[in-house]
């Protein structure tokens, strides 16, 4: 027996035509977009409130991570100042470290050229008046030099100690500790040489 395909296809054709005929018809798209309490029906009202609670959510949402941004942002630039307020420390502590270093180096070599001069004081004491007034003069300007140093040292942790920006200079005294070191080696080197 042959299969009646026809009739079977013409029943399924019918079926779809009524059911298209009972769907209601479709809404245009801006009438489903609209929340107006007409035009959504008796739902429309609550759905309303419910996108008004939505939005001011997201706003809210929205507001609290600007702020939380804003926070996040100052606190980045409050680190960083901390941070180059360290760096400025830091290397205001290694300059004044290393004028100190350089002012007990001056120190020492104040001391140790004072303590060469004895090799000195018994040829030039021997000597003659001037040679024995140069010695005393070198002595008292190689004494100055190491009073300069001590002072300069003094200057450096006094200016490390108080909080200000300027550097940690050891001032005029530190300057001076060079020149009266090197004036005093020359005034022994004169009264070597007049003895």
């Amino acid at each position: 027996m042959p299969v009646p395909w026809l009739s079977i296809i013409d029943t399924l054709i019918g079926i779809t035509d009524i059911a298209v005929r009972r769907r209601p018809p479709a809404r245009e798209p801006e009438q489903e977009l609209r929340l107006d309490d007409r035009a959504s029906g008796p739902l429309g009202g609550l759905e309303a409130r419910l996108a008004g609670v939505v939005v001011a959510a997201l706003k809210e949402a929205f507001d609290r991570d600007t702020r939380r941004l804003e926070l996040e942002r100052a606190e980045l630039e409050a680190e960083r100042e901390r941070a180059e307020r360290a760096l400025r420390l830091e290397l205001r502590r290694q300059a004044g470290d290393r004028e100190i270093g350089r002012l007990r180096l001056l120190a020492g070599i104040a001391v140790s050229s004072w303590i060469g001069t004895l090799f000195f004081s018994a040829r030039l004491i021997g000597g003659g008046t001037a040679p024995r007034v140069a010695l005393g003069a070198a002595w008292l300007l190689i004494l100055l030099a190491f009073a300069a140093a001590c002072i300069g040292q003094s200057h450096v942790a006094e200016s490390l100690a108080q909080s200000d920006t300027r550097d940690p200079g050891s001032g005029v005294a530190g300057m001076l500790a060079v020149w009266l070191i090197v004036a005093g080696l020359g005034v022994i080197g004169v009264a070597v040489l007049v003895a």
